[in-house]
């Protein structure tokens, strides 16, 4: 069974998009509430935004099948908590961003079930992720990876009012250098159209903690998008008119990531 795609660019730059799948097993669906069905949790149409800049600049792009209510690829096979102290969803969450339950009252998932999700959904996620980049890595001598992800602009369980439009996350300058943080701040400071932070409330994920490491040739930054900016957040539909703004932007940091 193929549970995600790996298109492999010629350039030193790998594109995850851990969340940009929707599809939930029929076997799983039945479990679940109506609501949790549709997997509204979903970084909706990163795919869509990123892959044809991917494809203009020569970049690797990952992406999985399923949606992150199957396992979520961007935390840690443990389950540790990435933010000690807040609310979050887990690697097999049984909540979603707005707290209510997403299976029927005794249909949760217990520990074998969880294990066998692993198994087939997050290691060959993470293997095909560590491969690309070990492969990057020896053809250029350095690699970039860029975590694509989007959320809500407004999710109160997670963070307060409304969020940035654009949030960079490098685990506090933990996962790349100190020069790669700067070009890609100022690149955001240079615009006035979107607003912007930097390791504020998303300093990035397992994927950009664990794989950053800028010592050995491999710098990692994630990328949360305020959906509202390039679609509908209460249709998902998506909004090509706002999403070409977006979409500028966000080639502009990927340049900057190859400079």
């Amino acid at each position: 069974m193929t549970t995600f795609t790996l298109r492999r660019g010629r350039m030193p730059l790998l594109i995850s998009l851990p969340h940009d799948g929707a599809f939930i097993p029929a076997g799983l669906a039945a479990r679940m509430h109506p609501a949790a069905r549709r997997s509204p949790d979903t970084d909706w149409h990163v795919g869509r935004l990123y892959e044809p800049l991917a494809q203009a600049l020569g970049a690797s792009v990952l992406k999985p099948q399923a949606s992150r209510y199957v396992v979520d690829l961007n935390r840690p096979a443990d389950g540790h908590a990435l933010y000690p102290g807040q609310r979050e969803t887990g690697l097999v969450s049984t909540i979603g961003f707005d707290g209510e339950a997403l299976y029927r009252d005794g249909l949760e998932p217990d520990q074998e079930e969880v294990r066998r999700r692993i198994d087939e959904y997050w290691l060959p996620y993470h293997d095909a992720l560590a491969q690309e980049l070990a492969r990057l890595r020896t053809e250029h001598g350095r690699v970039v990876l860029w975590e694509g992800h989007s959320i809500r602009s407004q999710v109160p369980m997670l963070f307060e009012g409304r969020l940035p439009d654009f949030n960079l996350g490098t685990a506090s300058g933990a996962s790349c250098t100190p020069a790669l943080q700067e070009r890609l701040q100022s690149c955001l400071a240079s615009q006035s159209r979107f607003s912007f932070a930097v390791n504020g409330r998303f300093k990035g994920g397992y994927i950009t903690r664990h794989y950053g490491a800028p010592e050995t040739g491999v710098q990692a930054v994630q990328l949360e998008l305020a959906q509202l900016n390039y679609m509908d957040e209460e249709s998902f539909a998506y909004d090509e008119a706002r999403a070409s703004s977006v979409q500028e932007l966000i080639g502009l940091l990927l340049q900057a990531c190859l400079a």
